[in-house]
């Protein structure tokens, strides 16, 4: 408190105004009473002290982890997600927020009860309340000082007081503000989404973490011994020195770039675990889930506007924020109508001058503020005005959000032609690294070789992974674009028990919101593999590179038919032949010729595929060649199956008919 913010004080003593000494001592304590609640102004700003805030750091830290319950196992999404719902500090605090507004209207409701006031005190004077009277119509001036009232009585009331209007204003505030509580309620909505948009590429970016980070360090250990070898090979002389600093150029690009992806991959399970809000440093594995098929991207693009435009949680926040607005124009209206208020309370007085030292009165009284009334035009002008902004925002958000649903979906289409070029990619680095370790010799340039196309396949295997996660993330968000709920966690739920419910909502809004296309290989017939080579292990290695390559080109694959029995009507044939020539300069000319064999035997179609491997190829080289052979013939392959399946959708229309 300022000195100019202190009340006046004027104090003036005068001997002839004391008529004893008495008085002046009672005045004292109170002068006292008065000096030291003038010294309790003067306050001056105090710093927080270290060990305050040492203490308050220590307080936090045990409260941010506290009842949580501890990972146990490898954690599915559902898990993280669940954990990330329960115990994520930013749906704590929204859930914080949730609880304040709904303080806030329960003490709004208390504001429209009429007032009951319960008085009791003490009241004491000096000197007495003394005076003298003069008589009106005569002027005449009473000679002595008289009383009414005792220096020192006891008084209490008990008053009941209710006002028309106030009730009025405090009804309209009662329902603005429990439409605030239904906005902290989307806000908290709008939160979980968020969450679970983070969680699901957390999840993703943190188990290809855990994937690939030990193949990394792995890597990163070869690479570097290879490294010095190189220079000692340099050293040597035993390469020429152009070829062996493009080694060492190979090796170290190929070095950073794993350094860099390795610093990438540990700081996704980082944010994995804030996300989770697990205590710095908890160790946790992901149950190692295999890449599922990526659904194909939503062709329903309208009805997906219209469930977002119904769910999202910020038009939701609009509405209530126009009813707001509306009862605020209401409020102001009853405000400047005329106030009528009621008033009885029952009182007493111990002063033993009064009759009756008990009584009650009441009273009615009626009020209104002219200029108040005369504001009624200009509150419902502003109200219109105040309609359309609200209008105009609402629009708004509603073409962003209708946009938002629309871009979501473009972006996973895109996502997901992203990961199958680069699921193309690496499934090519790593058949050239297959031919790098098959044609690898004990000369150094062929180790080197090796070590250079392992780093390359095993970026691209990171880049698979990555491009994955973008696709899931993508998916993920056509469910915030929607508006995609799962119901808060109760505080006594268990995390099992959260993770379940999300499990049920993801299925009901995959089956109840997504038209699910029905996937090409189910329009084309099975293909099932029979090799002809003498080796059964080449040929069971070959098999399996061919049935994977088949897969990953949309076509379903089934077990070969026994050697005495025919395949189904239904079914492709894809005879592989592997065709080795005679070795020269320690390679091998090998050919992989497939045909494919309709159901009456006739070939369906032929092709060819060749490639230099070493003198003697083993089963993963030979398995390699065969994926190559099948890629490389894919549009062949499946041009194939539908001129297969063509017959057979006939056949199967006449036995219908």
């Amino acid at each position: 408190m300022s000195p100019s913010s202190y009340p006046l004080m004027n104090v003036r003593i005068a001997h002839a105004s004391l008529p004893s000494s008495a008085p002046h001592r009672r005045l004292l304590p109170l002068l006292a009473l008065a000096v030291l609640a003038l010294a309790g102004c003067a306050i001056t700003p105090t710093p927080a002290t270290d060990a305050e805030v040492s203490k308050r750091v220590t307080a936090d830290r045990a409260k941010m982890f506290v009842d949580q319950e501890a990972v146990g196992g490898p954690m599915a999404y559902s898990e993280v997600a669940a954990r990330a719902l329960k115990y994520n500090q930013d749906f704590r605090l929204k859930a914080m927020e949730g609880a304040l507004s709904q303080g806030l209207l329960d003490v709004a409701r208390w504001d429209m009860f009429p007032r009951v006031l319960l008085n009791a005190g003490y009241v004491t004077r000096s000197p007495a309340d003394g005076s003298r009277t003069q008589t009106v119509e005569t002027g005449f001036e009473s000679l002595f000082h008289q009383t009414s009232t005792e220096r020192t009585r006891s008084i209490a009331s008990a008053e009941f007081s209710w006002n028309v209007l106030d009730f009025g204003v405090s009804y309209y505030r009662a329902r603005q503000q429990a439409d605030q509580v239904m906005i902290a309620e989307e806000r908290k909505r709008k939160v979980v989404q968020n969450i679970l948009v983070d969680a699901r590429n957390a999840y993703w970016r943190a188990l290809g973490a855990q994937r690939l980070s030990g193949r990394i360090d792995a890597l990163l250990e070869r690479s570097r011994k290879a490294l010095d070898d190189a220079r000692r090979i340099e050293r040597q002389g035993l390469m020429p020195q152009p070829q062996v600093l493009a080694y060492q150029r190979a090796l170290l690009d190929a070095i950073v770039l794993l350094q860099y992806r390795r610093q990438e991959l540990e700081l996704s399970k980082q944010e994995l675990a804030a996300l989770m809000n697990l205590p710095p440093g908890t160790a946790f594995t992901l149950v190692d889930a295999e890449m599922a098929p990526l659904p194909a991207a939503p062709t329903n693009v309208a009805q997906l506007e219209e469930i977002a435009l119904n769910r999202r949680p910020e038009l939701r926040e609009e509405d209530y924020r126009s009813r707001i607005t509306a009862n605020e124009v209401r409020r102001a209206i009853v405000s400047a109508l005329p106030g009528l208020s009621i008033d009885v309370s029952g009182r007493y007085d111990s002063n033993r001058f009064l009759l009756d030292n008990s009584w009650v009165d009441g009273g009615l009284r009626l009020g209104m503020n002219l200029f108040r009334l005369a504001s009624i035009p200009s509150l419902m002008r502003a109200n219109e005005a105040q309609k359309q902004v609200d209008e105009a925002r609402r629009m708004a958000q509603a073409m962003a959000i209708m946009t938002q649903v629309r871009v979501a979906t473009l972006r996973f289409g895109l996502t997901v032609s992203e990961y199958e070029q680069v699921s193309t990619s690496a499934s090519v680095d790593e058949r050239i690294l297959d031919y790098a370790r098959s044609a690898a010799t004990a000369r150094a340039e062929g180790e080197l070789e090796v070590i250079r196309n392992e780093a390359r396949a095993l970026l691209s295997e990171y880049q698979r992974h990555i491009a994955y996660a973008n696709a899931q993330a993508a998916w993920g968000r056509i469910y915030n674009s929607l508006g995609y709920d799962v119901d808060p966690p109760p505080p006594d739920a268990s995390v099992a028990q959260v993770a379940s419910a999300i499990d049920r909502s993801l299925s009901q809004w995959q089956q109840s919101v997504f038209v699910p296309a029905a996937p090409r290989s189910e329009t084309l017939p099975a293909v099932a593999v029979i090799v002809d080579h003498p080796v059964a292990a080449e040929r069971a290695a070959i098999v399996q590179a061919v049935r994977v390559a088949l897969g990953r080109n949309g076509l379903r694959t089934v077990d070969a038919p026994a050697a005495d029995a025919s395949a189904p009507a239904d079914v492709m044939v894809l005879r592989v032949h592997p065709v080795l020539a005679d070795p020269q300069d320690g390679a091998r000319r090998v050919a992989m010729e497939f045909k494919a064999l309709r159901a009456d035997g006739r070939i369906g179609g032929e092709g060819r595929y060749t490639a230099m491997l070493p003198a003697m190829p083993d089963a993963r080289a030979l398995a390699a060649l065969a994926e190559s052979a099948v890629d490389a013939s894919a549009g062949a392959l499946n041009d194939w199956a539908q001129a297969h399946a063509a017959p057979v959708a006939r056949l199967a229309a006449a036995a219908n008919d």
